[in-house]
């Protein structure tokens, strides 16, 4: 995740959504936290292969790619990889569209796959990354077939400058742009004193209200509260935002201090950074909340069966 300040509203759980869909039962199968984990291990293991990260430009990010393409071409995943180039060196996005579905309605759902060049990048974003996956390969082997299109993303070099997903957006014809409905953003989903952000909808493109009332949904039926974060510029929705897209997305917290408050309403260590392994060679897979990695990736689940369905 690309360092910048953000600030966060309190929202209780359910607080927005009223009626019965705030405490309905959760949509989508439950993804297995072991299964997530041992994902992680793998990139981990890529990372410790090439130089102790996976970063733009380097070996490890590419291998990285060619893992995950390789399990969503075993899924029959439709995939491509698109290349640009940053700083005279080239990188890549990886695009996994579904096979069925309406692919003038899209749903779509990405995460950064790269690190800072100082670590392996497991929380950041390692989580996202396996669990935006393990999500795709579920689609699969429970034979859910979406009326909407449904495609993923994992994109390049975000921890330049959101280059990756801004390359993408930029490339699309208008009509390419009209076709995506939605776009749901997972950067940092595990973090080690993990706090429940949901993307706020406020000052997002018309339509982003659902999708924050969706993940909320989620959390709430499951007794967890959430409070709201204003994400801004931070990460790779802000280039589907600028194009008016719907944005949404969840959020652990990286360098920010937890509050007595958030301490209390979540677990964990007040006055301390969520991650404070931040953009550090120690954001290992030692720096991972295993219930805060399974939820957030319960929580996409949720959102994909829900809004693609």
């Amino acid at each position: 995740m690309k360092l910048r300040t953000i600030s966060v509203v309190l929202v209780t759980a359910g607080a927005l959504l009223g009626s019965g869909s705030a405490t309905a039962a959760p949509a989508g199968p439950d993804i297995s936290v072991a299964t997530l984990q041992a994902d992680l291990n793998q990139l981990q293991s890529i990372a410790t292969a090439n130089g102790g990260n996976r970063a733009h430009g380097r070996p490890g990010y590419l291998a990285s790619v060619n893992w995950i393409k390789s399990k969503l071409d075993a899924a029959g995943y439709t995939t491509r990889v698109q290349s640009f180039t940053r700083n005279g060196v080239v990188g890549y996005n990886l695009i996994a569209d579904w096979t069925t579905g309406d692919a003038n309605n899209v749903i779509m759902l990405g995460g950064h796959l790269d690190s800072v060049t100082a670590g392996p990048g497991i929380n950041d974003n390692g989580t996202g990354s396996v669990s935006l996956l393990e999500v795709a390969l579920a689609v699969r082997s429970t034979g859910f077939r979406p009326s909407k299109g449904l495609r993923f993303a994992w994109w390049g070099a975000e921890e330049l400058g959101l280059v990756g997903s801004t390359y993408y957006v930029n490339s699309l014809s208008t009509t390419d742009r009209s076709r995506i409905r939605a776009y749901l953003n997972f950067d940092m989903t595990g973090s080690p004193n993990p706090g429940y952000f949901v993307y706020s909808a406020s000052g997002q493109p018309t339509g982003s209200t659902e999708l924050q009332q969706v993940i909320q949904g989620y959390f709430s039926g499951i007794g967890v509260p959430t409070e709201l974060t204003s994400v801004g510029g931070r990460s790779d929705h802000a280039a589907f935002a600028r194009a008016s897209i719907p944005v949404g997305g969840t959020f652990t917290g990286a360098e920010g201090i937890k509050t007595s408050a958030q301490a209390q309403k979540w677990g964990g260590t007040a006055g301390q950074a969520f991650d404070r392994c931040y953009h550090r060679s120690c954001d290992t897979t030692a720096n991972i909340n295993a219930t805060a990695l399974d939820r957030n990736a319960d929580a996409i689940a949720h959102a994909v069966w829900t809004l693609a369905a």
